[in-house]
């Protein structure tokens, strides 16, 4: 689990993901996420992530947090939790860990 542990170094995801607003509300735009996580969690852990799954929908408030699924190439998956930093929908993720549904 040590490349667990320098994901830390990578936890600047702080890129602004596009706003969406719909009745009154901004939420984060999904597809741009997990872009941006796909490409950061591929640079950080040195391996091809070859898929990410995050929840539509997210509002933006700064202190919510989120998970997406992360599959890596190999077959294994990691749960990327997720923060939103500031109105600018800013994000940055706060903890990526292996999937509990994992047989291994």
């Amino acid at each position: 689990m040590g490349f667990l542990r320098r994901v830390g170094v990578f936890i600047g995801l702080a890129v602004v993901l596009a706003l969406i607003a719909g009745c009154g509300e901004t939420v984060l735009d999904t597809s741009k996420t997990e872009e941006a996580l796909k490409a950061n969690v591929g640079h950080s852990l040195e391996t091809k992530v070859t898929s990410v799954d995050c929840p539509s929908g997210e509002k933006v408030e700064p202190g919510n947090t989120f998970t997406c699924k992360v599959a890596l190439a190999g077959g294994k998956e990691e749960t990327a939790t997720l923060e939103i930093v500031n109105k600018d929908a800013d994000v940055h993720v706060i903890e990526l860990s292996e999937s509990s549904q994992q047989g291994q």
